[in-house]
């Protein structure tokens, strides 16, 4: 069951069944440049929110080899509903608002519903290794579906071109698929998990 925290901003009564701390486990398999990379690795995720129209989102992953943990990805980032920015909104940089704020309501998000019965969303998150995505997607229900619709690499970084990620809820597990384009691959199965709400 869902449950919804009352203090949640209108804007994010979509995502809140992802509120909370999640770990658990998954798997990866992915070959490209001549090389096959597999392997389990922990997961720990977070979603929070602090007042504002958005989920802040945090998560990390080892590779498990035998007693030891590697570190693999370290990321950062904001998930909202996508909606157009108003005079009440904050931005861009440290602008403040130039009218008064206005509490949104359930009837101000019904609004936004897409024709396909979802609300559409945008995800930035910024990795450790120094790539940076822009996901847009939907959530309907218990299901998000994402694509970059940008990546940006720092000049160092390795190459990375496009990804794809799929989140659902399954019997109380978040459950997560994502492909990725990387180092000369076309888009492809990269890694998945299933993880267990931990707070």
């Amino acid at each position: 069951m869902i449950e919804i925290p009352t203090d949640l901003p209108a804007d994010l009564v979509p995502l809140s069944w992802l509120v909370g701390v999640w770990e658990g486990t998954g798997v990866i398999d992915y070959e490209a440049d001549g090389r096959a990379f597999s392997g389990e690795f922990a997961h720990r995720v977070s979603f929070s929110h602090d007042g504002g129209a958005f989920l802040n989102y945090s998560a990390d992953a080892w590779l498990l080899d035998g007693d030891e943990r590697r570190p693999l990805v370290s990321e950062i980032g904001y998930w909202r509903l996508a909606r157009p920015a108003t005079d009440a909104d904050a931005g861009p940089a440290l602008l403040p608002a130039t009218a008064a704020a206005v509490e949104r309501t359930a009837d101000d998000v019904e609004s936004l519903r897409n024709a396909d019965g979802g609300f559409d969303i945008e995800v930035s998150l910024a990795h450790a290794d120094g790539v940076l995505e822009l996901y847009v997607g939907q959530v309907k229900g218990p299901r998000i579906d994402l694509a970059t619709d940008a990546v940006v690499r720092t000049a160092g970084a390795k190459p990375y071109a496009a990804a794809t990620r799929l989140y659902g809820l399954v019997d109380n597990h978040l459950l997560w698929a994502w492909d990725i384009a990387a180092l000369g691959r076309e888009l492809g199965s990269h890694a998945s998990a299933r993880l267990a709400r931990a707070e």
